[in-house]
């Protein structure tokens, strides 16, 4: 439990202000929301789960504290990441307005290309790598496809309520606080397990 709320929150964090919360409003201005939604979820839940994959290998491979310092170090590069922001490219802004056909399918192709070495990806396979066994990787995905999942459906609500304009700067340093909170706390432990 303890792994599924804290890459629920790691991650829902991680999402304010990215990118793929600009694809969720530009998309949920083209088709309904529930589609939308749905095609976020399958994306998250397929690029999180290889994530977690990943992340449990490095876990096996590599000894906790060193991995806890490790993701100290990761988060606190994800925090400078934050802050240096992400938009949507003019190309990737071009094919969330292009797109035709199934909501589900152009959706979820979208984000998940967009999702390959994103911040929340790479935070992901972080996590799973601290957090071992069954119980803690499927936690680890969980909550991670749910922080997303619900970060993305946060930002379609504030974009059509708020006519698109989030304060992006109080976002950005708000996550990028989060991350190195996290990675002060990731690196505490793993020096205590050293």
């Amino acid at each position: 439990m303890s792994a599924f709320i804290i890459s629920l929150v790691v991650i829902f964090v991680a999402e304010l202000g990215d990118k793929s919360q600009l694809m969720a409003m530009t998309f949920a201005t083209r088709f309904r929301t529930l589609p939308v939604l749905v095609g976020i979820t399958a994306a998250t839940a397929v690029v999180h789960l290889a994530s977690v994959l990943l992340g449990a290998a490095l876990g096996a491979a590599i000894p906790t504290g060193p991995i806890a310092i490790l993701a100290g170090a990761a988060f606190f590069g994800f925090a400078a990441w934050t802050l240096r922001g992400d938009e949507l490219d003019d190309d990737e802004s071009a094919k969330a307005r292009r797109a035709t056909g199934s909501a589900i399918l152009a959706v979820g192709g979208a984000f998940f290309l967009a999702e390959l070495g994103d911040k929340t990806m790479l935070a992901t396979v972080t996590l799973a790598a601290d957090h071992g066994g069954v119980a803690g990787l499927t936690g680890v995905w969980l909550g991670s496809t749910v922080g997303m999942v619900a970060a993305d459906a946060l930002a379609i609500v504030v974009g059509r309520v708020l006519g698109r304009r989030l304060p992006e700067r109080v976002i950005r340093y708000g996550a990028a606080a989060g991350f190195a909170v996290f990675g002060v706390l990731l690196l505490v432990d793993g020096i205590r397990g050293l």
